[in-house]
């Protein structure tokens, strides 16, 4: 078996590994006949799904339509058949049901100083309080002239910035004058330093190149005029917008403030130091996902480990003040996996999960749900890899949606190689982005892509969005960017 191939398990892997000799379609009719739980090798051997993989009905038999992909055809063309189980959603479906739920969420604006406001949203646009500049000023250090030259001057200093207004220059006068400082009245430019030479004994000045009107003069109002419109609503703070935002005379901002977050780390077979040991695992997740969840925009208030405690993940989350609860494993359907039957009991008194399984690999378990109108939660499956899809399938368009930040213009990119695909699910495979030696850029799928398996992702700057059946060399792919790829980590 190939590193490519690792991602995908039990019935999934069959398909994947046989499918180079046999009809889509045959597969498709021979997983439908498996029992439940169960999953066949290509030696005909069963063995037990992973825990990340719920007891779900196996993929249906392929539709007319599917019929019709004659072996000519794109891989990427085939028409897909049913969902592997009725509940889940198709991947474009989720993430668009997440983000209408982070709309549908209450917003809060408010007024925040300036230096707490980097990473939110502005809530208004941000127009100019006063005109940038508020005067003419000087863009260099050098000398202030009226008229042609030469110029006689007088000793002293000159003009500084931040002083009172200048007296202001006759024709054939010259004053020093430094940058920012205000532009004396009746002065037609400014001359450099290094373009001219002073007298000192005589007390004239000389220009030692061409001398044109307005040179080097910053005029009134060049960047924007009072009541100008800067920035949108909907802008992030960056800390260029901070300086814009001072500039133009601001000292508070209206936002939308960070949605907060807190992380649930469910299992027991989890270490949190030390080596491996006794069937014990070190929690990969919990290193990851706060600093990954801060570059979505979030504020992450606790990252905890509850174990495989239905009580404690009751307690928990009933208890957060956080707007989003992140879990990660227990939301399959294993003697421990704790999460639906939460929310099952948590639908009595409101609960609703608006997304429940998602047609995708790996990470097909995930879900969201909203606990109250303006709380949410996001239940991540424990396999490291499928978490972060996950993370980009549910929290990031959810986060992005809480916050009001801008959705990004997708983009496509070619890749280099094939990706096998999934009879009837999305594909999330990471990729890095290289240049071939005809000079065009393409995306590279990794190895190391199961959906344990952190390797690849660490080595990416992208995941790409492989449909159902999946993509030969050169398909152009939907690239998801990655926060270190975007430079996200703020």
């Amino acid at each position: 078996m190939s590193d490519t191939d690792h991602e995908i398990d039990g019935v999934d892997q069959a398909l994947a590994l046989v499918s180079r000799e046999q009809p889509r379609e045959q597969l498709r009719d021979q997983a439908r006949d498996q029992p439940r739980g169960q999953s066949r090798d290509p030696r005909g051997q069963s063995r037990d799904h992973p825990r990340e993989q719920p007891a779900v009905p196996a993929p249906a038999a392929a539709s007319p339509a599917s019929a019709d992909h004659g072996p000519g055809a794109s891989a990427a063309s085939a028409t897909p058949a049913a969902p592997a189980h009725p509940a889940a959603a198709l991947w474009p479906e989720a993430r668009a049901a997440a983000a209408r739920a982070g709309r549908t969420a209450p917003a809060r604006p408010r007024r925040v100083p300036l230096d707490r406001a980097l990473g939110q949203v502005l809530a208004e646009p941000l127009e100019a309080l006063t005109d940038l500049p508020s005067f003419d000023t000087s863009a260099m250090d050098g000398w202030a002239v009226a008229g042609p030259g030469p110029w006689s001057f007088h000793e002293g200093a000159g003009l500084l910035a931040g002083r009172a207004v200048p007296d202001p220059l006759t024709d054939g006068e010259a004053v020093r004058i430094a940058t920012g400082a205000r532009i004396p009245a009746e002065a037609t430019a400014v001359i450099r330093s290094e373009h001219a030479r002073a007298d000192e004994d005589k007390l004239r000045l000389y220009a030692q190149r061409e001398v044109i009107p307005g040179q080097d003069i910053r005029p009134r109002g060049q960047e924007c005029r009072t009541g100008d419109h800067l920035l949108p609503a909907g802008s992030v703070v960056t800390p260029a917008v901070l300086g814009l935002a001072a500039a133009a005379g601001y000292d508070a901002l209206l936002t939308v403030p960070r949605p907060t977050v807190e992380v649930l780390i469910l299992g027991d077979e989890l270490l949190t130091e030390g080596l491996p040991h006794d069937g014990m695992v070190r929690d990969a997740l919990g290193p990851l996902l706060a600093p990954w969840l801060r570059a979505l925009g979030a504020e992450v208030l606790d990252t905890r480990c509850l174990g495989d405690d239905p009580q404690a993940l009751r307690k928990a989350v009933l208890g957060s003040e956080a707007d989003v609860v992140v879990t990660t494993g227990g939301t399959a359907a294993g003697p421990v996996d704790h999460v639906r039957p939460f929310l099952a009991k948590a639908a009595e008194t409101g609960a609703e999960i608006l997304v429940d399984g998602v047609e995708v690999r790996p990470g097909h378990p995930m879900l969201l749900a909203r606990l109250a109108p303006d709380t949410h939660l996001v239940g991540l499956p424990g396999n490291p890899l499928a978490a972060v899809s996950g993370l980009l399938t549910l929290a990031e368009p959810l986060l992005r949606a809480l916050s009001h930040r801008p959705v990004p213009e997708p983009y496509r990119a070619p890749v280099r190689d094939e990706i096998p695909g999934h009879p009837v699910s999305t594909r999330l495979v990471p990729v890095t982005h290289r240049t071939g030696p005809t000079g065009a850029d393409h995306a590279v799928p990794l190895h190391y892509n199961g959906p344990a398996m952190l390797r690849g992702i660490a080595a990416a700057d992208g995941l790409a969005v492989v449909p159902p059946g999946g993509a030969r060399a050169g398909d152009e792919l939907e690239i998801l960017d990655l926060p270190w790829a975007e430079g996200c980590f703020t």
